[in-house]
């Protein structure tokens, strides 16, 4: 069986045609290796035979239980809006595929992603994992004309025709000129859908800013603003056309000529996530005859917990199951407990804000680095390493979006030689060390650091949330620091700099492009901060652009 390796024969299929092919197609080690975790997407399916430590990242993904029908243009579209895609190896026999990106950096965003929402394909759930080989080779291959003119087709569509120059496309395209702004229309709307219903729906596919709700040829509309356009074509792929109950409240979704959306109320008509010091307004929770027609109000669940926010109005009939509903959107793990129509994330325990990270590196691990990453996607105000276990730690975040962005971009990131898995605590909350208890300083409190990027209500840092990348924003550089100056910094942190621009308008901004995505991390935890002389001290987040 030599050199007949392939993720296939580590998830112990028959030895068969298909199996043989793709043995031929799939470049990789010569050696068996252990397969891929079933841990992606964060399902709890059981575990393949020979399972050992998870794979690292690769460019090629393995995509497992796929519908026999399904054609290559749906497989694709499940990679196209994280980055191009090169290459496509359908098993339709074996209900698989192989699906390569164009880098890494493409690949882990997009199983990140699919961690926390589980793909669906034809109504399917399906399964995507790192494969242990690092390319596709088809070239030969019989019956392949089909796959790469679907291949050509969809990257041309979602690249503005880009892929068929041979341009070079940045990781996370999306439509040229799109917005992150969708329009939202609820038809048959037999059950009332509020602000709070629509923002734990569309928050598992990206970062949700603002939203307004409105009522516009009697029907029930909303404008959502997502941080980043990408999210927004996740959210309009996956949900247009979905009914969140079962063949009722049908959503229909398009994208908004708007750019941006201006929220002067906090209440149940409209809500800024960026802004919690609005004033409530009229404190009008929803119009009085739709309230009268579905009976008396009942709660749903705010995981701000924000005051001023007025009652929200309910579903009435006490144990509706979402999970449970053909046809609805269960598989976004929305759930109804059985008390009077209170929704709650079905993730973990709702509203927590405590993290578990596991496979640190003990040597290297320490609270002000978790403090330093994590918080790039919220403000830390604790950090725990375990005394005894110090691969592991507890990260507090200010509330559970927060904490749900974290684990959304950091789970599955290699850092400092470990790749790291992020999950929800069942903790509500780090406790600090008793008086007097050993501790070696593996417990912070942060509450109060001056380092938070997100304290500020209405911070642009609210929109400018990007998934790790090896490109790194610099900004707050001071004027007599040179280019030669920050390479060389970069280089003496044990980075390697590809490239590196100032902007052009402003040169206290700069982009730095390392020689890979775990060094970025790595820098980016050692450098952010940084005392650059003259007051200024270097501040350092990831990048959605290249150079």
């Amino acid at each position: 069986m030599d050199g007949i390796v392939t993720d296939l024969i580590a998830v112990g299929l028959k030895r068969g045609s298909d199996e043989l092919l793709s043995a031929s197609v799939v470049n990789g080690p010569s050696t068996m290796s252990n397969s891929t975790s079933a841990t992606a997407n964060g399902n709890n399916t059981k575990k393949f035979k020979g399972d050992g430590s998870p794979n690292p990242p690769s460019r090629v993904l393995h995509i497992r239980k796929i519908p026999y029908e399904i054609s290559e243009a749906e497989v694709l579209s499940l990679g196209i809006p994280f980055g191009k895609v090169t290459n496509l190896l359908m098993l339709k026999g074996k209900n698989q595929a192989f699906l390569e990106m164009a880098s890494e950096e493409a690949a882990v965003t997009m199983v990140n992603y699919y961690t926390t929402v589980t793909p669906h394909l034809r109504n399917q759930p399906i399964y995507i994992q790192y494969s242990n080989h690092r390319e596709l080779k088809t070239d030969n291959l019989p019956n392949q004309a089909r796959t790469q003119a679907a291949l050509q087709a969809l990257n041309a569509v979602h690249t503005g025709n880009m892929s068929m120059t041979g341009s070079t496309i940045s990781e996370g395209a999306v439509l040229a000129g799109q917005s992150s702004v969708l329009r939202i229309i609820v038809e048959n709307l037999f059950y009332p859908v509020t602000l709070e219903v629509l923002h734990q729906i569309f928050t598992k596919y990206g970062t949700v800013l603002k939203i307004i709700t409105f009522t516009k040829n009697n029907q029930f509309q909303a404008l959502l603003q997502y941080a980043d356009p990408m999210h927004a074509h996740h959210a309009k792929m996956a949900l247009d056309g979905q009914n969140i109950y079962n063949a009722c409240c049908t959503l229909r979704i398009e994208f908004s000529k708007l750019t941006s959306l201006n929220v002067k109320y906090n209440n149940d008509k409209s809500r800024d996530f960026t802004r919690l010091d609005l004033p409530s307004g009229d404190g009008q929770s929803i119009d009085a005859p739709v309230a009268a027609a579905f009976g008396a109000p009942g709660i749903i669940s705010n995981p701000y917990g924000a005051g001023g926010f007025g009652p929200a109005v309910g579903f009435p009939q006490a144990g509706l199951s979402v999970q449970g509903m053909h046809g609805g959107l269960g598989h976004l793990g929305l759930q109804h407990a059985a008390v009077g129509g209170r929704l709650m994330h079905g993730m973990g325990p709702a509203g927590n804000s405590v993290l578990l990270v596991s496979n640190l590196n003990p040597e290297k691990v320490s609270p002000h680095w978790l403090f330093i990453l994590f918080g790039v996607y919220g403000d830390v105000h604790r950090v725990k390493i375990l005394f005894n276990k110090k691969e592991n730690a507890l990260i507090q975040m200010a509330d559970a979006n927060q904490a749900q962005l974290a684990m959304s971009h950091l789970n599955g990131q290699k850092v400092y030689g470990r790749v790291l898995r992020v999950t929800l605590s069942k903790h509500q909350m780090v406790q600090l060390p008793r008086e007097g208890q050993e501790d070696q300083g593996l417990t912070k409190d942060y509450g109060n650091s001056p380092l938070h990027r997100f304290k500020k209500p209405g911070s642009k840092n609210f929109q400018n949330i990007f998934p790790p990348s090896s490109t790194l924003h610099l900004s707050n550089i001071p004027p007599s620091i040179t280019e030669d100056d920050l390479k060389n910094l970069f280089e003496s942190a044990g980075s390697s700099v590809r490239a590196f621009k100032f902007f052009l308008k402003d040169r206290k901004m700069a982009l730095i492009q390392l020689d890979s995505l775990e060094e970025a991390i790595q820098a980016l935890i050692d450098l952010h901060n940084h005392d650059l002389g003259e007051n200024h001290h270097l501040r350092v987040s990831f990048s959605k652009s290249t150079i």
